[in-house]
C-alpha cells in the first residue's frame, strides 16, 4: 500500500458501493442534484489518478424491496422493483459523472438495451481498461440478494483490489454511535469478527464472498469531501475489513 501523502495510488481497480440513500441527501428520498454533483466530483478525483473505478448503486431512496415485502408484497416482486430503482439511480449518476467530463457506461444485470448495456464481465473489464467509469445497475439480477452482495460479486468478478463501502459515519463501530455514546470505533477487523459480532457492515452473504476471495472492504464517511481520493492514495481512512485484525499503515 502506498504511504499516506503519496501521489501514487494504492489500488489499481476499485469498486465503490453507494447506497441509494446516499443520493437523497438531507431530504431522505429521491435524488438531490447537489449531492449527485459532489459525488461526481469525488469520483473524478479518483479517475484523474488513473484508478479504474466501478460503482454499484442501491435503490433505497426510491424503493426498498425488503420493506415492501414486510408490508405484504411478494418478496420476489418487491426485489425486482428495487432493482429497477437502482437503474434510475444509475442513470442519474451517469448523467452527473458525464457533466464533470467523465466517460461512463451503465451495465445492467436485467436487460434494457434502450438505457443500458447488458452486464457482461469481459465487457465491463474492457470499459475499465479504457478509462471509463462503469456503473453496475439492477443488483445481481436475482431477487433475495442485496446490492451489498451485488457489490461483492461484481468486485470479485472484475478483479477489483478493494471495495469502498460509502456510509454516513467514519467507519465501523461496536454499536450504533447515534444511539450509544460509548460505541467504540473499530479501525481494523477480520471478516470473521464482523460475522461473529453481527456488525452491520454489509450483509453476511457479501462478507462471506469477500472473505472467500480475500477482498478487503473499507468502510468510510462519504460526506467528508476528498475521502475517496485519500483512501485510494493509501491514507488510513475509515475502517478496514480484511483477513485479520491488526495495524494499518
Amino acid at each position: 500500500m502506498a504511504a499516506a501523502g503519496s501521489t501514487r495510488p494504492a489500488y489499481g481497480r476499485v469498486v465503490l458501493k453507494l447506497s441509494g440513500e446516499a443520493l437523497a441527501g438531507a431530504q431522505g428520498y429521491g435524488i438531490d442534484p447537489e449531492v449527485l454533483r459532489r459525488i461526481a466530483e469525488e469520483v473524478r478525483g479518483v479517475a484523474e489518478l488513473g484508478v479504474q473505478t466501478a460503482i454499484v448503486i442501491g435503490g433505497g431512496n426510491i424503493f426498498r424491496g425488503i420493506a415492501a415485502s414486510a408490508g405484504g408484497m411478494d418478496r420476489a416482486t418487491a426485489d425486482y422493483m428495487g432493482m429497477l430503482a437502482t437503474v434510475i439511480n444509475a442513470l442519474a449518476l451517469q448523467d452527473g459523472l458525464e457533466k464533470v467530463g467523465l466517460q461512463t457506461r451503465v451495465l445492467s444485470a436485467i436487460e434494457m438495451r434502450a438505457m443500458a448495456e447488458p452486464y457482461i464481465r469481459r465487457r465491463a473489464i474492457r470499459h475499465l481498461e479504457k478509462g471509463r467509469i462503469v456503473i453496475f445497475a439492477a443488483g445481481t439480477g436475482n431477487p433475495f440478494f442485496t446490492t451489498d452482495t451485488a457489490g461483492a460479486l461484481r468486485a470479485v468478478e472484475i478483479g477489483a483490489d478493494v471495495i469502498l463501502k460509502a456510509t454516513k459515519v467514519d467507519g465501523i463501530y461496536s454499536a450504533d454511535p447515534k444511539k450509544h455514546a460509548t460505541a467504540e470505533r473499530l479501525a481494523t477487523l477480520s471478516y470473521v469478527e464482523v460475522l461473529n459480532r453481527g456488525l452491520q457492515v454489509m450483509d453476511s452473504t457479501a462478507i462471506s464472498l469477500c472473505m472467500e476471495n480475500k477482498l478487503p472492504i473499507i468502510v468510510f464517511d462519504l460526506t467528508v469531501v476528498g475521502n475517496i481520493r485519500r483512501i485510494v492514495l493509501g491514507e488510513p481512512i475509515g475502517s478496514l475489513v480484511s483477513g485479520a485484525a491488526g495495524a494499518r499503515g
